[in-house]
């Protein structure tokens, strides 16, 4: 980077600082804000996505391989958002990675790089969102989980279900009812592997529920 040039930071804090002076429509303002910031991201994403692909091992088309590939690709940005297609003719493996703001797409030719070198970092992550829940019988208390911001809330919720009776009938789902844990909710969120959640796009952002707090508004002596 040359040595007077701005960064990105600097350039949306300069943009803000003159939108705030120039547009009394502070709603657009902030939209035109969030629009470049997301364009900036998706910038980003791209060029990322574009050197994971470039580096990924493809000695050939085979069956084999193509499994190998492809989950290298899911580990990384999870399950159900890439799409392979294998082009015989030009010996070539397209990618394409389905993020929020359109996909990205990129291909991958026949190279002779060892697919058992060192893993390559992951170099483009999926973002991960509030995914506040709670139960029928007490919905002021509320657990804050998130989920990956390509899935929709229905698909998250179907995702937890999964994931809580998986673990109740898994070898530590048992064990920790033979332990005298109750199949609820509740113990489920305290004792279920981190990883467990993440394999089906969820997190858990806190351990321990706490109630949402109800803002009132203060009235006027």
């Amino acid at each position: 980077m040359a040595k007077n040039q701005l960064t990105e930071k600097e350039v949306v804090e300069l943009l803000q600082s003159v939108l705030s002076k120039t547009m009394e429509d502070t709603h657009l303002a902030q939209k035109i804000l969030d629009g470049i910031r997301g364009e900036m991201e998706r910038k980003k994403q791209a060029q990322a996505f574009q050197e994971f692909c470039r580096r990924c091992p493809l000695p050939n088309l085979e069956d084999g391989t193509l499994k190998e590939v492809t989950q290298r690709f899911e580990e990384t940005f999870g399950r159900d958002l890439i799409d392979f297609v294998v082009d015989e003719k030009d010996n070539t493996l397209n990618v394409e990675l389905n993020v929020p703001n359109g996909p990205l797409v990129s291909s991958i030719e026949i190279n002779d790089l060892p697919l058992h070198e060192q893993e390559m970092e992951p170099e483009v992550k999926v973002k991960y969102v509030p995914f506040p829940v709670a139960l029928p019988g007490d919905p002021e208390l509320v657990w804050t989980l998130a989920k990956r911001e390509t899935m929709t809330p229905d698909e998250a919720a179907r995702a937890l279900h999964e994931a809580q009776v998986e673990f109740w009938e898994s070898k530590s789902g048992q064990l920790q009812l033979r332990k005298g844990a109750e199949r609820i909710f509740s113990e489920f969120i305290l004792r279920v592997p981190a990883k467990f959640l993440t394999e089906l796009g969820l997190k858990r952002h806190y351990k321990d529920p706490e109630p949402v707090k109800v803002l009132r508004k203060s009235i006027p002596g």
